[in-house]
């Protein structure tokens, strides 16, 4: 397994935090417990810490598993801007391990020395990346042009960092943000896991369990599941996630597990868990991601 270039891949999507206000609010069905607005109502300006930890190993027959792990902290912000929310966010304290060994970690260093910034709706959709450059720019900073890292050059170009903090934000949010969720109810979503340099696309399907009081506030509790095939019958809206995805082929032996937490009075991304597994010719790989909100400053006098 690369460490390099695929750690970095791996580090660099975790840093990215999807909202769309396409479909309508639903009713519940009788006896369901009433439903609740999760609208995009974020705090603003107030500096929202989380922890984010990730796990990915590859098992191949007859050899030893090889275990990366990475974890650092996000601190991120919202503040009003052109008539929509401008969220910058900044990495603290990344480290980087290989098989349990502390190892150097150039994404880490890169992705300490900018902030990235997105400029999102009043609804929470994504509208574009701001000032992308500045992760080229701190790419240069710790390696220099010419010094033979022409995938990881690629990576941080401003098109490829706006493709995917786009996807990865749509693959959080996307069908969630502005309108009534009722227990039972499912969206969808389409996301990818890199695997040997090559991105397997899956649906992302999350149904709602219920609510739970959290220390930030009553939130919405989701499952997630993965989807590889879209299914007989596939609902419309599932049809239109997928069809607004591009229509991406979607990759077999993709399977995933996992839980979303996020607060509905104010926008707070509490918890979000998810386990992948990808069963390919060169073996099975898992990647286990898991963000925290640690903190929320407090609002001043």
């Amino acid at each position: 397994m690369r460490t390099g270039l695929s750690w970095s891949c791996l580090l660099l999507s975790l840093a990215a935090a999807g909202c769309t206000s396409r479909y309508p609010p639903l009713n519940p069905a009788p006896g369901l417990p009433p439903p609740v607005r999760l609208d995009f109502k974020p705090p603003v300006d107030r500096l929202l810490t989380e922890s984010v930890r990730a796990t990915r190993t590859l098992q191949r027959e007859g050899r030893p598993e090889v275990r990366d792990e990475a974890a650092f902290t996000t601190e991120t912000r919202f503040t009003p801007s052109d008539g929509g929310w401008r969220v910058a966010q900044a990495v603290r304290t990344p480290r980087q391990a290989h098989d349990g060994h502390d190892v150097p970690s150039l994404s880490g260093a890169v992705l300490e020395r900018f902030t990235l910034r997105m400029q999102l709706a009043a609804d929470g959709t994504f509208v574009k990346l701001v000032g992308p450059e500045a992760a080229r720019e701190a790419l240069r900073q710790v390696a220099p042009e010419g010094t033979g890292l022409p995938e990881v050059e690629r990576f941080f170009s401003p098109e490829a960092l706006e493709i995917r903090t786009r996807r990865e934000w749509e693959a959080k949010y996307a069908g969630l943000l502005q309108r009534n969720l009722v227990e039972g109810q499912r969206t969808w979503a389409v996301d990818s896991v890199d695997v040997d340099g090559e991105e397997r696309a899956y649906l992302l399907e999350r149904t709602v369990q219920g609510t739970r009081l959290t220390s930030f506030g009553d939130a919405v509790v989701l499952t997630l599941r993965c989807l590889d095939a879209l299914p007989a019958h596939a609902p419309a809206e599932l049809k239109a996630a997928w069809a607004e995805a591009g229509s991406p082929e979607l990759s077999k032996g993709v399977t995933c597990e996992g839980e979303q937490v996020v607060t509905w009075a104010r926008f707070i991304p509490v918890r979000r868990l998810l386990k992948v597994k990808a069963v390919g010719a060169g073996g099975t790989l898992t990647l286990t991601t898991e963000s925290q909100a640690e903190a929320l400053q407090e609002e001043g006098p």
